[in-house]
C-alpha cells in the first residue's frame, strides 16, 4: 500500500513542474548557502589546527601597539634591552626580536613596495618555525651578510609581484642597495607574509640605522613549567613595570599563540554565525513556500482526496502522501544545494588560492553532506504536515462536491 502512495506522490511532484521547480529552488538557495559557508568554516578551522600543531602551541608574541601603521609614533616598540629582560624572566625557553619596515623593492625598472623583514640568523629555525614556514629553496642568510635576501614565496610565481618570476642568484634592489637573492620561503598562505623580503639584522640595521635595536615584534616560547598564558601573563606584568607603565595603559600586547588562535576564531564564528543566519532565513522562507505549496496542493487535488478516501484510504495514508511529497521536494532542494554549495566553494577555494589565500580553502566531511541531506529533507516534511493534517480532515462527501 505505501508503495503506491509514494508512487503517487512522485507523480504530482513530476506532474507539477513549474510549482515543484520554484519551491525545490528556494530550498536549493538556503541548503547551497549554508554548504558553502560551513565547508569554509571547517578549512579554516583545519588550517588553525595546523598553524597550532606545526608552529607551535607553546609560542607568544610580544608586539609594539601602533607599530609600522602610518603615522605611528616612532616610540612604539620592544627595545634589545626589553628581550633580554624577558629573556630571564622563568619559563621563558626562547626568544627572538624581528626588524619589520615597509621597503622599496625594484626589479627590471619595476617598483613595489612590501614589508622588510630583519632577523636573526642565529635564531632562523625558531623564527620561520612560528611563522609556520621554512627555506622552500636555495639557502639561509648567514651572519653578518649584508646584500643577500630570502624572499617571500610570491617573488617566484609569475604575475604576483613582478611579472617575470625571480630565481635563485638574481639580483633585486631594496631602498636604493642591490641585494642577490640566495633563497625562497616557503609558502605562508597570505599574500602580506608571501611578499615579505628577509634580511639579517645586520643588514637591516645598515638599512634602517634610526631603528637599530627597535623591535616592532618579539617571538618568544614557553618552557615546560608553565603555559603559554600564564607566562604570556607574567611577561605583561613585568614588563609594565620595567617600563613603568599602569594596566590597561601598555604601549605593548603579549598574547599567547592560543589566544591569538581563538581570538581569530571567535571573529570567524561570528561573521560565520551571522551569513549562516541569513541562510538559515533563507530556509525559513523555503519552508513557507513548501507550506504554501502542499496547501494549494490540497487545494487543487480536493476532489483526488474525496475519492481516495471513499474507497478506503485512511487519514493517515492522506497525510503520508502530502508529507512524502513535500519531504521529496526538500530532499531534492538539498541535494541540488550541495551540488551548488560544492561549487560555490570550490570555485572560491581557487581563487582565493590564485590571489594568495590558500589558508582559505573548504573541507567537505561526510557528516555536512549527510547532515545538510537530512536538514533540507526534514524542513520539507515538517513544512508539508500542516496542509496534510488538513488534507486528512477532508470528509469524502464534501470532497466529491468539491469544484
Amino acid at each position: 500500500m505505501r508503495i503506491e502512495q509514494i508512487k503517487y506522490a512522485l507523480k504530482n511532484v513530476i506532474h507539477r513542474k513549474t510549482r515543484s521547480v520554484l519551491t525545490i529552488l528556494s530550498i536549493l538557495i538556503g541548503i547551497a548557502a549554508i554548504f558553502a559557508l560551513i565547508s569554509f568554516g571547517k578549512g579554516i578551522q583545519s588550517y588553525m589546527d595546523v598553524l597550532a600543531d606545526e608552529a607551535g602551541a607553546d609560542k607568544l608574541f610580544i608586539q609594539a601597539k601602533g607599530f609600522g601603521l602610518p603615522g605611528s609614533d616612532s616610540n612604539f616598540y620592544i627595545s634589545r634591552e626589553d628581550i633580554e629582560f624577558v629573556e630571564k624572566i622563568k619559563g621563558v625557553n626562547e626568544i627572538s626580536g624581528m626588524y619589520m619596515n615597509p621597503a622599496q623593492i625594484k626589479f627590471k625598472e619595476k617598483i613595489k613596495y612590501s614589508y622588510m623583514v630583519g632577523y636573526d640568523t642565529k635564531k632562523f629555525e625558531f623564527v620561520f618555525e612560528s611563522f609556520n614556514t621554512a627555506i622552500l629553496s636555495g639557502r639561509e642568510l648567514k651572519k653578518d651578510e649584508q646584500n643577500k635576501v630570502l624572499l617571500g614565496y610570491n617573488y617566484q610565481m609569475p604575475e604576483k609581484i613582478f611579472k617575470k618570476p625571480l630565481t635563485l642568484g638574481e639580483t633585486i634592489e631594496i631602498n636604493g642597495e642591490d641585494f642577490d637573492v640566495v633563497g625562497f620561503i616557503e609558502e605562508v598562505g597570505n599574500p602580506a607574509d608571501d611578499s615579505n623580503v628577509y634580511v639579517t639584522e645586520e643588514a637591516f640595521e645598515s638599512l634602517y640605522p634610526d631603528n637599530k635595536d627597535k623591535f616592532g615584534y618579539v617571538m618568544a616560547s614557553s618552557d615546560k613549567s608553565i603555559s603559554p598564558k600564564d607566562l604570556a601573563e607574567k611577561i605583561e606584568e613585568k614588563l609594565r613595570k620595567r617600563r613603568d607603565q599602569k594596566e590597561g595603559e601598555e604601549d605593548f600586547s603579549v598574547e599567547s599563540f592560543e589566544d591569538l588562535l581563538e581570538t581569530f576564531g571567535t571573529f570567524i564564528d561570528v561573521i560565520n554565525g551571522i551569513l549562516i543566519l541569513i541562510s538559515l532565513i533563507s530556509v525559513v522562507v523555503a519552508s513557507v513556500n513548501v507550506m504554501n505549496t502542499m496547501y494549494t496542493a490540497v487545494l487543487e487535488r480536493t476532489r483526488e482526496i474525496g475519492v481516495m478516501k471513499a474507497i478506503g484510504a485512511k487519514n493517515s495514508d492522506i497525510i503520508f502522501i502530502f508529507v512524502f511529497e513535500s519531504g521529496t521536494l526538500g530532499l531534492i532542494g538539498g541535494t541540488l544545494g550541495i551540488l551548488l554549495g560544492y561549487f560555490i566553494s570550490s570555485t572560491g577555494g581557487k581563487f582565493a588560492a590564485i590571489s594568495g589565500y590558500s589558508s582559505l580553502y573548504p573541507i567537505f566531511p561526510l557528516s555536512l553532506i549527510i547532515g545538510c541531506l537530512l536538514f533540507s529533507t526534514i524542513i520539507g516534511a515538517v513544512s508539508g504536515i500542516l496542509p496534510a493534517i488538513q488534507a486528512s480532515k477532508l470528509k469524502p462527501v464534501d470532497a466529491l462536491r468539491y469544484e
